[in-house]
């Protein structure tokens, strides 16, 4: 697809098909309607978007993410939300509209991200989805002045998980740490490794690793890693120590990062030392370059937001990407980011069923839709997602962080798979709380 305007931006119709609200089946809890007084204001502001947008039965929804950048590059998010733009004009439209998609290159930097959110708002985008960026102070503030929600993003930076127009549909980092703690405390671990960068975001995860591991008791050691380095050498070999029963390391680094480590990782060859690490560090993809079973990864455990790629969850994804994915753009369907991608979509899809068939899909029509506190079913993929006050998190920085579940993972036979398939809460460990009894 051909770049339109703009170098960073693309752009897609799907064809000008005849448009019919998309069928689904999706359950609904009933939920406060309560709302926060921040959300209340945000409402009332911006709206940019509003003013321009029209009853023609058109939306317009943009995604954005980093491409030839290196190792940040999540090319299959933006060539999923395509995908999804020609299916749903293909099947009838998004509640009686025919679906333009924008999507646009980030390139890992703040300007391509202010870029990539004025983008949005000169096209007037009814909303911002599934997208990518780690620099939300950034972007945020454009689309907040705009009044477009920023949809099910990949949840890099704090302004995702506190801005009133920011709908978040993973816990982000944060959740995943917490969750590996909780898995190795349940597997045997005795001492816990965190591998990090050394970064601030860095020392935020290591509060949350220790949060899940002091009830157990659980001795942490922290190594801190270079961001920019293509030898792992020493910090794997400090990472295995005296390789002991009971010693287990945690891995959260980048994807590129953590591949560098696995190598000598591998050529060290511990015997008893476990790994875990957090899913996007690596996922299925990861495991099968790496020599499945009998490589790095063998029997390592994993933590994720969302159930494993093998899981039937994602068949109307695979489905999505066989029929209507581009050959141009390959989408790999274990990536976090893509599933991210699509949970997001899946949230746009039943907000606009609920503003109703051919009424505007303006983004304060979504917004009301989210904020009104009946849950949206993802058909498996997380829990039933909730904007209202009762499930914001009680957290000044992170309120909107409103799903706190993770999913557990264990390489098996080659695959991620779920030692215990269902969802794990460490809403207690990231409010800095006790656990259940």
């Amino acid at each position: 697809m051909e770049p339109s305007g703009n170098p960073g931006q693309r752009h897609s119709t799907g064809g000008g098909q005849p448009v019919r609200a998309r069928q689904r089946t999706m359950g609904a809890l009933a939920a406060s309607v309560a709302l926060l007084p921040a959300l209340l204001s945000a409402s009332a502001c911006g709206d940019h978007a509003d003013a321009a947008a029209t009853a023609d039965r058109q939306v317009t929804l943009m995604t954005w993410a980093p491409a030839d950048t290196g190792a940040a590059d999540r090319p299959g998010m933006t060539a999923l939300a395509e995908a999804i733009g020609r299916e749903l004009n293909a099947k009838g439209g998004l509640a009686g509209h025919q679906v333009t998609v924008l999507t646009c290159n980030e390139r890992n930097t703040a300007d391509g991200a202010t870029a990539c959110a004025r983008q949005a708002v000169s096209a007037h985008a009814s909303a911002v989805v599934g997208s990518y960026s780690q620099f939300g102070g950034n972007f945020v503030p454009v689309l907040e002045a705009a009044g477009i929600p920023y949809i099910g993003g990949y949840g890099l930076s704090t302004p995702e998980f506190s801005s009133p127009l920011s709908y978040p549909v993973d816990g982000g980092t944060p959740a995943l740490i917490a969750g590996s703690g909780l898995q190795l405390v349940e597997v045997g671990c005795r001492t816990v490794t965190l591998i990090r960068p050394d970064t601030r975001a860095g020392d935020t995860l290591l509060g949350y690793l220790a949060g899940a591991l002091a009830p157990a008791k659980v001795k942490l050691i922290d190594l801190r890693a270079p961001e920019q380095s293509s030898d792992y050498a020493a910090i794997a070999a400090k990472s295995i120590g005296a390789d002991r029963p009971g010693d287990c390391i945690t891995s959260a680094l980048g994807a590129e990062a953590t591949s560098n480590l696995l190598d000598p990782y591998r050529r060290l060859g511990p015997k008893n030392t476990v790994l875990a690490s957090v899913i996007g560090s690596f996922q299925q993809s990861v495991v099968d370059s790496t020599g499945g079973d009998s490589g790095p990864l063998g029997g390592a455990y994993a933590t994720g937001w969302y159930p494993p790629e093998s899981s039937h969850v994602w068949d109307a994804l695979r489905t999505t990407v066989h029929d209507y994915g581009s050959s141009d753009t390959p989408i790999d369907v274990s990536d976090p980011g893509v599933q991210t991608t699509w949970v997001a979509y899946e949230v746009v899809r039943q907000a606009a069923e609920r503003v109703g068939d051919g009424k505007p899909l303006t983004p304060k029509a979504l917004r009301n839709v989210l904020d009104g506190g009946e849950p949206i079913d993802t058909a498996g993929a997380t829990p039933p997602l909730n904007w209202g006050m009762t499930s914001m998190l009680p957290s000044a920085d992170s309120p909107r962080l409103v799903n706190t579940s993770v999913t557990y993972q264990q390489v098996k036979d080659g695959r991620l798979t779920e030692p215990h398939p269902g969802f794990v809460d460490v809403r207690w460990v990231l409010v800095g709380g006790k656990p259940p009894a």
